[in-house]
């Protein structure tokens, strides 16, 4: 006989316990209450301040280039040396240039000897031609007297002539009445000799002064062409003066100009040698080198580039929703990620453009779908002298900048 199995006794299900209603609140409220507390805090500080990590530490890059073309006889610092302002970096061979150099001074001295030759014909000149001018004004006078002289001597001689011929035609006619009274024999032979003597006379006196005055005439006309030979001389050299003045001129500038060329090119070449050593314009780290000793090297071409670490500053570039209240002269406080260091700097200056416009390739949003971006735009910082560690900062090192805006 088979027996009926046993019934299997049932486990009573365990209840879960939870926790009071009281202590659930509490906890939620404590996680409302960080919550509150912590948007709050975030509310007052994004008041106050504006903050980026989109910032680094911006500088001047010089690029050195030689000024004259040569061989480097030798280079004087490595890479990432830092250099002072006016430290020669670089020497070029001045074996080319110094003999320019001589050459220069080998032509100033042609031109200086050339000036001097030419420079005293200037006032010897001026005196020649005052002499010549001189000379002739008196020539001028000595010959207007003399034509005045010769005049006076022909109206002297004219007046003499008319009286002598006055006493010829009295001889004449006496001496034809003594040739009648001879013929009849009135007059004796001796007193009609004196007659024929004394018209003899006159008429040999009105011949002499006929000549004579011929003669003043003469002299007279060769006065009248002395005056005009020395008044078109006086002419010419009236006219002429200023252009042998000027001519002489001339050729002093022309040696004074190329004097003042040589010497030019002297100082030029002076400047050349000075150029063969390279030297730093500006303090800084030597960020580039590519310049060996026996390179030949060329104006423009570049050898060396200086990182600039004595004038930095950082570029931050905020959103354009954080510009609203920010604005030059804001404190900023620096954080280098680098160097794990805080400092101290000054809003100078916002940019006058967005990164996106000062780009090469700008957008254009005109053509093609729309999609708002929110801008950026740069904000430069001034970093205040003085501070400790800032003279390890170099170009291009993160920052995250926190701007003081209310």
């Amino acid at each position: 006989m088979t027996q009926d199995a046993a019934p299997i006794a049932s486990v009573p299900t365990a209840r879960i316990s939870t926790a009071p209603a009281p202590r659930r609140w509490v906890v939620l409220a404590t996680v409302g209450v960080v919550v509150l507390a912590s948007a709050l805090a975030y509310w007052a500080h994004a008041r106050h301040f504006e903050d980026t990590d989109d910032a680094q530490v911006d500088g001047d890059i010089s690029n050195v280039s030689p000024r004259v073309s040569g061989h480097l006889s030798s280079v004087k610092v490595v890479e990432n040396q830092l250099v002072k302002a006016g430290q020669v970096l670089a020497v070029i061979d001045p074996t080319d240039l110094q003999l320019a150099l001589d050459q220069a001074r080998a032509q100033v001295a042609e031109a200086q000897a050339q000036l001097g030759a030419d420079d005293p014909s200037v006032p010897i000149t001026v005196s020649s031609n005052q002499s010549a001018l001189a000379t002739a004004r008196s020539d001028l006078a000595a010959a207007r007297a003399g034509l005045s002289a010769a005049r006076k001597d022909v109206e002297q001689i004219r007046f003499q002539l008319a009286q002598a011929e006055a006493n010829d035609k009295t001889a004449r006619v006496e001496l034809e009445r003594s040739d009648r009274l001879a013929a009849e024999g009135v007059v004796t032979q001796s007193d009609h000799d004196l007659h024929v003597n004394s018209a003899a006379a006159s008429a040999a006196s009105v011949d002499a002064l006929q000549r004579a005055l011929a003669a003043a005439q003469d002299r007279a006309l060769q006065q009248q062409a002395q005056i005009a030979a020395i008044e078109s001389r006086l002419g010419e050299i009236q006219s002429n003066a200023p252009r042998h003045v000027a001519a002489r001129q001339a050729v002093a500038s022309l040696r004074q100009a190329a004097l003042d060329l040589a010497q030019a090119q002297l100082a030029q070449a002076e400047k050349n040698v000075s150029y063969t050593n390279i030297v730093a314009p500006v303090s800084g780290v030597v960020a580039k080198k590519s310049a060996a000793v026996g390179d030949h090297v060329m104006p423009g071409q570049v050898i060396f580039a200086i990182s600039q670490s004595d004038a930095l500053w950082v570029t931050a570039n905020f959103r354009e929703t954080q510009l609203r209240w920010m604005q030059p002269d804001q404190p900023a406080r620096l954080h280098v990620d680098a160097l794990d260091l805080d400092l101290r700097g000054t809003v100078e200056s916002v940019g006058g453009a967005t990164g996106s416009r000062l780009s090469v390739f700008p957008p254009e949003n005109a053509s093609g779908n729309y999609v708002k971006v929110v801008q950026r735009i740069p904000v430069r910082i001034r970093l205040e002298p003085g501070q400790a560690g800032a003279e390890r900062l170099r170009i291009g090192m993160s920052v995250e900048p926190t701007v003081t805006v209310r």
